[in-house]
């Protein structure tokens, strides 16, 4: 954990760079090595076909991140590590957001309970 989801719609798939967009996401999750792992990081984005945004009237585009964690960061870690993550996704987006309409979200899910994980990738970084 984490895992860092973004969906968008498939009308916008020839204007963005989504596997850059995911990089720079990474790399903005990364940046706070204190409280993300590297070796616990996953994330992966899913193109939406089926969608209706507004009214339906015209050609509207979203992108919607959402991150999951586990518990332990502090409310002062969690909104530094969400502000720099959606920054970090606007700032990618910016050409896209002026040349159409586009909303762009991100969510912050925490886990409640423990969550089952098995995961070895972690022994490759040293702490």
């Amino acid at each position: 954990m984490p895992h860092l989801i973004i969906e968008y719609t498939t009308n916008i798939r020839k204007e963005i760079d989504i596997a850059n967009l995911l990089k720079i996401a990474n790399q903005a999750l990364l940046s706070h090595h204190d409280i993300i792992p590297i070796g616990g990081l996953r994330s992966r984005a899913i193109a939406l076909e089926d969608y209706l945004i507004a009214d339906g009237t015209e050609d509207d585009a979203f992108i919607h991140a959402t991150l999951k964690l586990g518990k332990g960061r502090t409310e002062t870690e969690k909104k530094r590590l969400c502000d720099d993550l959606f920054t970090a996704m606007t700032d990618h987006l910016t050409s896209v957001f002026k040349a159409r309409y586009l909303a762009i979200s991100l969510e912050l899910y925490e886990f409640t309970f423990p969550t089952y994980k098995l995961n070895n990738i972690h022994q490759r970084y040293p702490k």
